[in-house]
């Protein structure tokens, strides 16, 4: 192996040195006392170019749609339910107040062809009129209001007189219903949206990535803020990416799965409290030969979604998130947020702590780098009695009052002018104070 890629590994927190890039720090930098370094936030400058925004809206217009308006009136009722709210109750209001006016404008015509309105039927006491207690367009239009709605006040009533009179309420009647069940029907289904119940999922802020079990892992979390659970919960990850083929042919949103799962390795996770979803980074993962200086420099975005059946009504819905790279956090852990109350005996999850994190000691390579030094490790333990902790690459010119003595590495590939450094806690030649010895998550 390159001593700068060992070198990419370790960095020393005391040095006082900054490096914008870690693939540019020099070996002769890096003192035999090397130790884990920890990452603080970083922030990109670059444009955030989103396919999905953090509250789960596409940010995707479609345009130049060959008779957009026709496909639209075609499935009206989708359109009304997907359409805001003020464009649907307008449209409430108008097919009303529109179906009032047309049918009132046919009682009209009704009353005024059999001369229900003219002045001398008025007197006439042997008169039968169409339409008792009409005399004006107005009481028309209200007697349209009346029928279609089966008001009913009796003033205003049809007769026998008129045939068409009698056919023309029974069909009013039957659209008023129509139009009404229509007009219902779209603002429940907008009132129950399963899209509404994804307000109440959240998603955390960032996603961070750590050591779990010795193996560099992605983690984010996701959370419910209601009591009714999500049945058969599970959740999926894809990177989107600009990727080029072996022919030359430029895939600017290549989707790639990333396999997810909660504690264990299973995408299905039982949703009763914030749980946190990782993502090993093996060979496999799209990752895996990212380092957190490459992470700065790449552009990419993680779409996660949960999607699952809501317990109290049964529909399935879907709640979606992403994360950008400047809104990865490298070498940080989420908080712990679930306490048990011994006073009532309950498990209490504390929200204000859902996007909490903090710093832990994490290796700044690759995880590809990270697996071929534990190789290397691995290799050197057998043919050597002391185990070392950590191995680093460094340069006789560099130090030269090293006290460390050279060792064969040739199966480290390293070239023959460096000497592996051993650093194990039991030397008393290391200076690390116990509080800053890495944890179970740093196994190299």
């Amino acid at each position: 192996m390159n001593p700068r890629v060992i070198s990419n590994i370790f960095t020393h927190r005391d040095s006082g040195a900054s490096f914008s890039d870690s693939s540019d720090i020099p070996l002769n930098n890096i003192p035999a006392s090397c130790c884990w370094y920890r990452q603080t936030r970083f922030s990109s400058r670059r444009v955030k170019r989103r396919v999905l925004f953090k509250h789960g809206d596409c940010n995707v217009v479609q345009g130049n749609v060959a008779k957009r308006r026709r496909r639209y009136l075609q499935d009206i009722f989708t359109t009304l339910v997907d359409a805001q709210w003020r464009w649907t109750l307008l449209v409430f209001a108008l097919n009303f107040i529109l179906s009032w006016l047309a049918f009132g404008l046919i009682w009209w015509l009704i009353v005024v062809s059999h001369g229900d309105l003219e002045d001398h039927t008025k007197d006439n006491k042997t008169w039968t009129p169409c339409v008792v207690g009409v005399n004006s367009f107005t009481s028309v239009f209200l007697f349209s209001v009346e029928t279609q709605h089966t008001i009913g006040y009796g003033a205003k009533h049809t007769t026998d007189e008129c045939p068409e009179a009698v056919f023309v309420m029974c069909l009013q009647s039957i659209a008023g219903v129509m139009i009404q069940a229509f007009m219902v029907g779209i603002v429940f289904a907008k009132l129950s949206r399963p899209k509404k119940r994804t307000q109440t999922l959240l998603f955390s802020r960032n996603a961070v990535i750590c050591q779990r079990n010795g193996q560099l892992c992605l983690m984010f979390r996701v959370g419910d803020m209601r009591k009714s659970h999500i049945i058969e919960a599970h959740v999926r990850a894809q990177m989107i990416k600009k990727k080029i083929t072996r022919e030359g042919e430029i895939l600017p949103f290549y989707q790639q799965e990333m396999k997810v799962g909660g504690d264990g390795v299973e995408d299905r996770i039982f949703f009763i409290w914030p749980t946190t979803i990782v993502h090993k980074i093996t060979p496999d993962s799209p990752l895996y030969k990212l380092s957190a200086a490459d992470m700065l420099q790449e552009r990419f975005e993680i779409v996660v979604i949960l999607e699952g059946v809501i317990e109290s009504t049964g529909m399935t819905t879907q709640a979606r998130s992403s994360y950008l790279p400047n809104e990865i956090l490298w070498g940080h852990r989420f908080a712990n947020l679930v306490s048990f109350k011994k006073e009532t005996g309950e498990h209490e999850v504390d929200y204000s702590l859902f996007n909490s994190t903090y710093e832990v000691d994490t290796p700044l390579c690759s995880a590809e780098s990270l697996d071929q030094v534990l190789s290397g490790h691995e290799s050197f333990d057998g043919n050597n009695l002391g185990a070392p902790s950590t191995v680093s690459g460094c340069s006789h010119t560099d130090y030269p009052n090293l006290l460390t003595p050279c060792i064969s590495t040739d199966h480290l590939n390293i070239p023959q002018d460096s000497v592996v450094i051993t650093m194990q806690p039991d030397i008393p030649k290391l200076l690390v104070h116990p509080e800053e010895i890495p944890g179970p998550e740093s196994s190299i």
